[in-house]
């Protein structure tokens, strides 16, 4: 078997580069090319069936990636197979399992069954759900992990390679430490053993697995910054530094990688991070979460993340994981799901009509000639989250004391002797008549 990135540089136009550049509206030798340097990544493990192949990489439409998963405490499969049935229905272009726990397992074959879009894990929480205490896994443990995910048709896997063991002095001076769970478990396990990364220790045998599979890596921030005040510190780039080794020496190996990034950060701060990462990593996808410009707003962090990705996404993020309501607080529910996913959605896709992708601007215009012609219908049929829209506008005509009909061509905002919308249309159709 051999990887998107092998056939691409081999001249080959594989069909998951045909389609990702027919969905693109690009140029497919564009795409090619792109795949062959690393620059843009086709998560597809042959071993997925029904994948509908995704491309990631600045100059694409930017993505967004929903997490699920169950945890030790909360949550049952059916729980969150019904939020990924919300998230496909409402768009997303990825998916993360990130459950742990006993059920981890039948779950994520689960969603590999019944999701048409690449699906992302991370093999660490399986290997430490089987240990007493992290630290007694073997380096073998997490290489089984992985590749034990790789056969069953996972598309990436985040992999916390980057966090060494001389970083770990400069996350004891952090206000918040260290807030990434992978980056946790590694950081413990190393403080435990003595001895350095085994992901990092042992990444030739990670390629070699994932070269056989055509996994994607997605190689973790495990020194992310939690909090303002850690935002752009000598450990987050640290970490970015051995990332950027790792994705030159995963593009040696034919596999392909992307790079997540921050999940605090300053507004101001947000494009000299995405600057930095495309000058360490050779331009490899960019794969942020949020980043959250405020650390003030629990319940509203959906906002503040994607106020800070947007901003990102116009600076060079390749993909946004979406932050919910519940960031901070506790597991996510469908609702939760549903004001994340939506509010992700937007910013990426401000930030292509920003930067100009073909077609961005189209649903824009569409919905925007329906509401100028009070076409309800086609402003529903155009919206982001068309069954929100509706349920909004029939709540408001239910509750007017005008109690005018459903089908009114009026909102309640302006009523129809104030609706400028209508005005004009009056105003053009006795102009006709005229």
């Amino acid at each position: 078997m051999t990887t998107q990135m092998l056939r691409a540089r081999a001249g080959e136009f594989t069909p998951e580069i045909a389609l990702v550049a027919a969905d693109e509206r690009l140029p497919g030798e564009a795409v090619r090319t792109a795949v062959a340097e690393g620059r843009i990544v086709i998560p597809a493990n042959p071993r997925h069936a029904g994948l509908q192949p995704v491309g990631i990489g600045r100059g694409l439409r930017v993505k967004v990636n929903t997490n699920l998963g169950t945890s030790t405490v909360s949550g049952s499969a059916d729980d969150e197979l019904a939020k990924l049935e919300l998230a496909l229905r409402l768009g997303t272009d990825t998916v993360m399992d990130l459950s742990t726990g006993p059920s981890a397992a039948d779950l994520r074959r689960r969603v590999l069954t019944v999701c048409p879009r690449p699906v992302g894990t991370v093999p660490l929480y399986d290997a430490v759900s089987g240990a007493d205490d992290p630290a007694d896994l073997s380096p073998n443990d997490f290489l089984s992990a992985i590749e034990a995910h790789a056969e069953i048709g996972v598309d990436f896997m985040t992999l916390h390679a980057g966090v060494l063991r001389r970083h770990i002095p400069l996350v004891d001076r952090r206000l918040a430490g260290v807030v990434s769970r992978g980056g946790g478990l590694i950081i413990h396990w190393m403080r435990r053993r003595g001895w350095e990364n085994p992901l990092y220790e042992r990444f030739d045998d990670v390629l070699d697995i994932c070269r056989a599979h055509d996994v994607t890596l997605s190689l973790g921030d495990g020194l992310r910054p939690g909090c303002l005040a850690d935002a752009s510190d000598e450990a987050q780039f640290a970490e970015l530094g051995v990332l950027g080794e790792l994705v030159r020496r995963s593009r040696a190996a034919g596999v392909q990688a992307m790079v997540e990034g921050p999940g605090h950060v300053p507004l101001h701060q947000i494009a000299d991070n995405m600057r930095r990462e495309r000058e360490a990593c050779d331009d490899a996808p960019f794969y942020v979460l949020g980043p959250l410009v405020a650390d003030c707003a629990p319940g509203y962090d959906h906002i503040t993340g994607a106020i800070g990705g947007a901003w990102a996404a116009f600076h060079g993020a390749a993909m946004l994981c979406y932050v919910t309501p519940a960031e901070h607080l506790g597991l996510p529910d469908l609702e939760d799901v549903r004001q994340g996913l939506v509010a992700f959605r937007l910013a990426a896709h401000a930030a292509d009509v920003a930067l100009g992708h073909p077609g961005a601007r189209e649903r824009n215009d569409a919905i925007s000639g329906a509401r100028a012609r009070l076409d309800w219908a086609s402003q529903f049929a155009h919206a982001l989250d068309p069954s929100r829209a509706r349920e909004i506008r029939d709540r408001c005509l239910a509750r007017s004391a005008a109690a005018p009909a459903k089908g009114s061509d009026w909102c309640t905002m302006c009523g129809p002797k104030f609706c400028p919308m209508r005005l004009q249309r009056m105003d053009r159709e006795s102009t006709v008549a005229s």
